[in-house]
């Protein structure tokens, strides 16, 4: 039932990476992690080739700050030169990439005193909290902002579809096969 391809080594190069796009036409180039084939069906699980970041706004509600993530494109769209130009000076480019925002370069080290727990507020999940790092912040119309950059991987399953361009699996189809793909990465960590 399940066939897979897996690099002998844990060196990416690029003949296993694959293009993620998304309905604006972003790509987003990731390398292929790992891959396998469910009744006929091929899946693969994959790692952008750059940092994902993520861009928060500071937000004085009182008594404390609280960071508001920015996802809507017209904001982004506001601040990314002058986030691009604060990037800039850590020799880090910005990437207005499909389904995250990305920074090629190399990522300052971890430092505990940077690092930064996002708590998710959510009734229907029991997600664990997530940690950043913070790269660095930047003024934009008097509003502070800070980009950070998550320490967990971010990773894409996506199907092949018979063109061989990888398709993201909506989240009732990552449902259904997450068991399958559980079940694979176990046996193979064995």
């Amino acid at each position: 039932m399940f066939s897979s391809q897996f690099p002998e080594e844990n060196d990416h190069d690029y003949e296993g990476s694959i293009t993620l796009r998304d309905e604006q036409g972003r790509s987003l180039d990731c390398y292929i992690e790992h891959s396998l084939s469910v009744d006929g069906q091929d899946y693969v699980l994959l790692l952008p080739v750059d940092s994902p970041i993520e861009i928060f706004a500071w937000q004085d509600n009182g008594a404390e700050e609280e960071a508001i993530l920015v996802e809507d494109d017209a904001t982004i769209d506001k601040i990314f030169s002058t986030a691009q130009a604060v990037l800039s000076e850590q020799n880090l480019i910005l990437k207005n990439t499909a389904y995250a925002l990305t920074v090629a370069g190399e990522l300052p080290p971890v430092e505990e005193s940077e690092l930064f727990t996002l708590e998710i507020e959510d009734d229907e999940s029991n997600l664990e909290p997530e940690q950043l790092q913070l790269i660095t912040t930047f003024y934009y119309e008097e509003q502070e902002y800070a980009i950070y950059t998550p320490l967990d991987p971010l990773l894409f399953f996506a199907r092949i579809t018979k063109t061989g361009d990888p398709e993201l699996l909506s989240p009732e189809e990552f449902r259904q096969v997450q068991p399958l793909l559980e079940e694979h990465l176990f046996n193979q960590v064995e």
